[in-house]
């Protein structure tokens, strides 16, 4: 998920084949000595040569003894080996043992799974292969039974397939890519949780066999109608923001579904949520919604979390009867009455957070905002950004 921390660069850059330890026969680079090199702990780590792994080279009393590299772009040094001759970077998985169970090759410039050999490790639970350059999921024949978890966030896959041997897969990231179509995933029918953020997919489908799906994210793609969920009877978490949906629709099959969010798309309002009687959380900010009927949270007294920010509504009301509210998000819209704020939130024993920020009830009186949440929320802890002081 958008939520996982990113890998840092863990890569060594090599200059035509040479490993850090040689130099090559007719460039001959001198450099002076650093002494900040070695007195300063953050200084990066060098060899003998002066190399740090990343060929950041001093241009100052630097000497090239073939000065004709430069000017001559069919240059080649005549005692190099042979472009296929050259042998490939080190082996990146030489130091994990033939029982690893967790496998992290994070911003490595990978473009290749093949290469990888994951054949000899047949206990293998989970492989992380974040931001590398991964353009198909090509793993090796009969092998898979025992992963769980497959990350392949941030690469260029742009086909969905290849996940054939995966039966026990449970966790599948394949966010930030180029993926179109839902598709041969079908049978993976222990799979939980399942990312597709940031991809190009405008069509939820291909989903039938994902029973014991509890969370799937679809933020960032082209999608503009909700459909095809009906099988996903376990589904809790149901990701959709950013996307082009004009209506909320086509849920109630999801009665277990406890988050929902449609942040940034095109909605005039909130409707078919009548069967989620088990929705906690509903995020739908930076839509169009204009007011909140009597009918719109009717079924759902369970709501904690209630983001409706960055809308065009004009007054608060009809959610009285959510007794378990813990924090209102409202900044950004058009309420101007703190009599409403009182009628409806007062009562929330459990409310400890409200943004009422960007509406007419801080912009027309900002000096006397804050006090005036507190004396219509006395029991509410953080105003907006700031904690309330006791």
């Amino acid at each position: 998920m958008a939520d996982k921390a990113d890998g840092k660069d863990q890569a060594l850059e090599t200059n035509g084949g040479h490993d850090g330890d040689q130099e090559p026969q007719h460039t001959h680079i001198e450099l002076p000595p650093s002494d900040a090199a070695h007195n300063h702990s953050s200084a990066p780590l060098i060899n003998s040569s002066g190399w740090d792994g990343k060929l950041r080279m001093p241009p100052r009393h630097a000497v090239l003894t073939n000065p004709e590299i430069l000017s001559d772009p069919e240059y080649s040094d005549p005692e190099a080996p042979p472009v296929d001759e050259i042998e490939a970077d080190e082996d990146l998985l030489d130091d994990y043992p033939t029982d690893t169970e967790d496998i992290d090759l994070v911003h490595l410039r990978i473009s290749s799974i093949p290469a990888l050999k994951l054949e000899r490790f047949p206990s293998a639970k989970r492989i992380c292969l974040r931001q590398n350059a991964i353009t198909s999921i090509a793993l090796p024949e009969n092998w898979g039974e025992a992963l769980e978890e497959l990350d392949l966030y941030d690469n260029l896959i742009s086909h969905l397939k290849g996940l054939e041997n995966l039966k026990n897969l449970t966790n599948l990231d394949l966010s930030f890519n180029k993926i179109k179509h839902i598709k041969n995933v079908n049978h993976l029918q222990k799979l939980t949780q399942l990312y597709f953020v940031q991809n190009r997919i405008s069509r939820i489908e291909n989903l039938e066999g994902l029973t014991s799906l509890t969370e799937i994210e679809l933020g960032a793609n082209r999608i503009r109608e909700i459909e095809n969920l009906e099988p996903l009877h376990q589904l809790q978490e149901l990701w959709l923001g950013k996307n082009k949906i004009t209506e909320i629709k086509n849920l109630s099959a999801l009665k277990n579904l406890r988050l929902l969010d449609l942040k940034s798309n095109r909605l005039t309002s909130i409707t078919g949520l009548e069967d989620l009687t088990n929705l906690e959380e509903l995020y739908v900010s930076h839509n169009a919604i204009t007011e909140i009927t009597p009918s719109t949270f009717a079924n759902n007294s369970k709501v904690r979390v209630l983001d409706i920010s960055n809308n065009q509504i004009a007054h608060l009301e009809n959610i009285s009867h959510l007794k378990d509210l813990e924090e209102m998000w409202a900044s950004s819209n058009r309420l101007a009455d703190f009599r409403e704020v009182e009628r409806e939130l007062a009562d929330k024993e459990n409310l400890e957070t409200v943004y009422f920020e960007m509406n007419p009830l801080q912009l027309s009186a900002p000096a006397v905002y804050r006090n005036k949440v507190r004396l219509a929320l006395p029991q509410v802890k953080q105003i907006d950004a700031t904690f309330v002081r006791v």
